[in-house]
């Protein structure tokens, strides 16, 4: 027995092929089926904005609770040599362990025409190392502080940590003398 194809059928083809063809000239619908598949993108679109404002927020931040540290020292209410100080401040300011805040203070000692290449001297270590005669001293205390942020979505193929968390950090550094 011979396959007959089903164009030259009569019965079941003829009614499909009209169907199809009625179906596909037909646009009723066709805007709620665009806004269907808009939507989801447009909502993680918009969930991906929000995260990443969180993550500038909190950078912003931190940057602020390390100017607020410095700018102790500027006002006179600490002494650069109080580092140990100035770092459980920040901790405490930014709502981080004592390990994730790092301060260090150093002191420049350069030729006044600018000229050469400077000598760096770390203190309160080194505090008492005068510069010698004929160069210009400039002392420097920097702050920084890390924190852990956590994303609305796993995104350890975008540079996260191992946990899945990223590492954001607020610095600030002065020149204090």
């Amino acid at each position: 027995m011979a396959m007959s194809s089903p164009a030259t059928t009569s019965g079941w083809w003829p009614e499909m092929r009209s169907l199809f063809h009625r179906i596909g000239r037909r646009e009723d619908g066709t805007a709620v089926l665009e806004l269907g598949l808009a939507i989801p993108i447009v909502f993680i679109l918009l969930l991906g904005m929000i995260d990443f404002a969180r993550g500038f927020s909190i950078k912003l931040q931190l940057e602020q609770v390390a100017q607020r540290s410095v700018e102790k020292v500027m006002n006179g209410q600490a002494d650069r040599t109080q580092l140990a100080a100035i770092k459980a401040e920040a901790a405490a300011a930014a709502g981080v362990d004592l390990s994730a805040v790092t301060t260090s203070a150093w002191l420049e000692c350069s030729a006044a025409s600018g000229t050469g290449t400077p000598t760096y001297y770390n203190f309160p270590t080194d505090d008492d190392q005068p510069c010698a005669n004929g160069l210009t001293s400039r002392r420097y205390l920097r702050v920084n502080i890390n924190k852990s942020f956590s994303t609305l979505f796993d995104l350890r193929w975008a540079g996260a940590n191992a946990d899945g968390t990223f590492t954001i950090t607020g610095a600030t550094s002065v020149r204090t003398q």
